[in-house]
């Protein structure tokens, strides 16, 4: 039962591996230069990882606590999410150079695949039953 609780962390690990290597497949492919970003795309994967596990483990807390209440603390874990990716994102939007473009582009993509994950996790989570 504890590795089946914990199981999707380590998805959520290979998912966001395959993600990365998938992305820096692009960036050479494109020969983009990933040097000049004002963040570097390992930080965000890091940075994206770590707020996903630890929101999926608040999940699973909430569920042992309260399973009624799993829903909400998602779209607050979410809206968490959203208030620190735009202050991580904020120097970038405040930059006005065209080759910011790229970043923006990048970190979105990645900000959304992580959110798009955390969301089928927690929807398997609320399909289980009790």
């Amino acid at each position: 039962m504890l590795l089946k609780n914990y199981k999707p962390i380590l998805h959520l690990f290979f998912f966001a591996l395959a993600a990365y290597i998938l992305h820096r497949a692009v960036f050479l492919f494109l020969k983009v230069n990933p040097q000049n970003f004002y963040y570097s795309i390992e930080f965000l994967y890091l940075i994206f990882f770590g707020i996903s596990a630890l929101l999926y483990l608040i999940l699973l807390i909430v569920k042992k606590k309260n399973f009624e209440i799993v829903g909400m603390a998602f779209l607050f874990g979410t809206f968490t999410q959203m208030l620190l990716g735009y202050l991580v994102l904020r120097p970038i939007l405040e930059n006005k150079s065209e080759e910011v473009m790229i970043e923006k582009i990048s970190f979105f993509l990645t900000f959304i695949l992580f959110l798009l994950f955390e969301t089928l996790l927690t929807v398997r989570l609320l399909n289980e039953k009790r």
